[in-house]
């Protein structure tokens, strides 16, 4: 190899090395800035992630609240208390969806509809109520009632047991000595007054039988529809206590009503 050849590849060389030293700044300052850009953009990027982050974390916190607040209304006694709530929560879940879609809100008829269902559940709960405290006291009554009932049922019959034995008194046949109840003379001058009809026997093929004071009769000839209910009619004193005046055919008897016993008899009485 000669000089001049030693030399000129020399030169070529350095000039090969020189513009070497000089593209590679331009390279290393082409990836510095490459690399600042994309580090730009992600520090740009960065708050929207935050803020993605952010309201995934509220939006799990507020359903876990949902939850917690559901379970403990499960398992607590305030059930409509808790639905209510539930129900609040949810409309202003909705509410803030509608609202960050730029919608326009609309009223949940289904809420509507559980707030109506809930309130007619409770008046139908109150009228229950009303109807059992209407219903015990109606109870109380009656019960009352019976009772006073039952008393004044007793205190009658003390009474009236009072008034027989006060009235039970042996019949007076001195009656025939007052001229007010002189029937004789009565009858002789109304003889249609004593003219009353056939008699009629309660039992079948009875023939008449002349009965004496001290005689017992059965209790069919002594029934209302042989008594004399008003004995003045014919100049007859008033019986008193279990007496009663009865026709037997054409005669008069005074009865005892409870042992049927004939204490008063008068004979041929009506026509």
């Amino acid at each position: 190899m000669t000089l001049g050849q030693f030399l000129k590849g020399s030169a070529m060389a350095a000039v090969a090395g020189a513009m070497a030293l000089t593209a590679l700044p331009a390279e290393a300052f082409a990836a510095s800035a490459e690399t600042e850009q994309r580090a730009q953009r992600d520090r740009g990027d960065r708050p929207q992630a935050r803020s993605d982050r952010g309201q995934r974390r509220e939006a799990r916190q507020a359903r876990q609240r949902g939850n917690d607040q559901r379970r403990s209304a499960r398992r607590g006694n305030d059930a409509p208390r808790a639905r209510q709530q539930n129900e609040r929560i949810r409309w202003d879940a909705m509410r803030r969806a509608v609202e960050q879609s730029g919608a326009r809100p609309v009223r949940s008829d289904r809420r509507d509809d559980r707030r109506d269902n809930w309130r007619e559940r409770n008046q139908n709960r109150r009228d229950r109520w009303d109807d059992r405290r209407d219903n015990r006291r109606d109870r109380w009554d009656d019960r009352r009632d019976n009772r006073r009932d039952r008393w004044e049922d007793r205190r009658d019959n003390r009474r009236d047991r009072w008034d027989d034995r006060r009235d039970h008194r042996e019949w007076n046949r001195r009656w025939r000595d007052n001229n007010r109840y002189d029937w004789h003379r009565y009858r002789a001058s109304n003889r249609h007054v004593y003219r009353i009809g056939r008699y009629y026997s309660p039992y079948r093929n009875y023939r008449y039988n002349r009965v004496n004071i001290g005689f017992r009769l059965g209790n069919l000839f002594y029934s209302n529809r042989y008594w004399i209910n008003d004995p003045w009619q014919y100049r007859l004193p008033p019986a008193y206590g279990p007496y009663r005046w009865v026709r037997y055919y054409d005669d008069v008897l005074l009865v005892n009503t409870y042992s049927g016993e004939v204490v008063d008899v008068i004979y041929d009485f009506f026509w």
